[in-house]
């Protein structure tokens, strides 16, 4: 599941520019890499790729004891992509009106774990335990994979709808969102506007973490929010749902200072 992840990234990074993921490149290490670990990584990689039409062309091992801790291992993906300039989506054409639609992520993604280790040590909670809310084991819900966004994101460009967009890992939606617009705009972000996955109510709950700091570490349910015209906004929530992104219209885009209110 981690090498998949690190993949979907990759290509959700490179799919809100507007541009196409053509190839990618891993890096792994570790104090001591075991065989097994490797193959399941790069046979995690190889499967993301084939799914997304991209060329894993290689990478490199490294094996660094004294450097790394006894357990554990660094993976990393670099996807790189191609757009026509005049084709990539920047944010600059987003304008005061435009709506903003939010596609649904599948829980954490690739972000937040730091916090969710912190959480997991302070109330004793282990992977295994089962939580009634969540439905099944802490660790079925944290490590569910990362979604892909590229079909969703290619039919809005193709239909010459995506103003902008922003993958939310780090940062959440204000941290991410503010990095896409123009000078004098701003987004307003209706957070009653979709359902919040189980995982982040039992997080918050757990380690009794504010609101404010919930929706500034976590994706808390978006895991990429679109800029689009007004007037195409619902056609633009069909067109992603017939591509395999669940949607809402969560916000839009107003004029003033550049900056991110979530409501």
């Amino acid at each position: 599941m981690v090498g998949r992840d690190a993949i979907m990234h990759g290509v959700n990074d490179v799919a809100v520019m507007g541009a196409a993921p053509l190839f990618a490149l891993d890096y792994v290490a570790a104090a001591q890499v075991d065989p097994a670990d490797l193959a399941a990584l790069v046979s995690g990689m190889s499967a993301a790729c084939r799914e997304e039409g991209v060329a894993l062309l290689g990478g490199e091992t490294a094996q660094m004891p004294g450097i790394y801790t006894e357990t554990g291992l660094d993976v990393v993906a670099c996807v790189i992509g191609v757009a026509e300039r005049g084709g990539l989506c920047d944010g600059s054409n987003i304008r005061a009106g435009d709506a903003v639609i939010g596609l649904a992520s599948n829980g954490l993604h690739t972000n937040g774990y730091t916090l969710v280790r912190e959480v997991m040590r302070r109330c004793g909670w282990t992977l295994p335990a089962v939580f009634p809310d969540l439905g099944g084991t802490l660790a079925d819900a944290l490590l569910r994979p990362h979604r892909s966004y590229r079909r969703a994101l290619q039919a809005l460009a193709g239909a010459g709808w995506l103003r902008g967009a922003a993958h939310i890992t780090g940062g959440g939606l204000p941290g991410n969102l503010v990095r896409i617009l123009p000078p004098a705009r701003r987004v307003r972000i209706d957070t009653a506007a979709w359902p919040v996955p189980p995982i982040f109510n039992v997080l918050a709950r757990g380690g009794r973490i504010a609101r404010e700091e919930m929706f500034a570490t976590f994706n808390m349910g978006v895991g990429v929010a679109a800029v689009v015209p007004p007037d195409r906004a619902g056609l633009a929530v069909d067109i992603c749902r017939a591509n395999g992104a669940e949607g809402w219209i969560i916000g839009e885009i107003v004029a003033g200072e550049r900056g991110v209110d979530v409501l």
